[in-house]
């Protein structure tokens, strides 16, 4: 078409410190949402998801908390660089090892996601997970501290 302007780049999620913000609130929150139910679920003692609305729904838990976690560390270390926050070693480091329990993480549900069937045992080992609760507690940790970042 002669004379049309060409679209308009979009902005990488997370241009601007607020949709920053805005994005690791979703991202935990989804995370956090996930475990919640998947702790509702192991106590429910179904030996599948079969024929429950629970377990209808505990696929689409671990899935979305799969998505949360991809790129993660990426999109802290832009969101920490964006903030200014210093001294920025012992945020890399950090970073590095919240990067390794969210793969950690990602594995063991991608691992529940693989199975034929999902039964509440198998949430309530995968919620004893070393690794999950280690992703929790970093997420945890970082929030704090960036929403402090952001105050100031």
């Amino acid at each position: 078409m002669k004379g049309a302007k060409p679209p308009r780049p979009k902005r990488a999620p997370g241009a601007t410190v607020e949709e920053a913000g805005a994005e690791l609130n979703a991202r935990c929150n989804t995370i956090e949402e996930s475990y919640e139910f998947m702790l509702a679920y192991a106590a429910q003692g179904l030996p599948s998801e079969e024929g429950s609305a629970s377990g209808g729904q505990i696929r689409e838990y671990l899935r979305r908390s799969d998505a949360a976690l991809t790129g993660l560390a990426t999109f802290l270390n832009g969101f920490v660089a964006r903030l200014g926050a210093k001294p920025v070693p012992p945020y890399r480091d950090f970073l590095r090892v919240l990067d390794r329990d969210a793969r950690d993480a990602q594995a063991v549900l991608r691992l529940a996601l693989a199975q034929p069937s999902i039964s509440s045992q198998l949430i309530d080992n995968l919620n004893a997970s070393i690794h999950l609760r280690a992703l929790l507690t970093d997420l945890f940790l970082i929030d704090e501290i960036l929403k402090a970042h952001r105050r100031s």
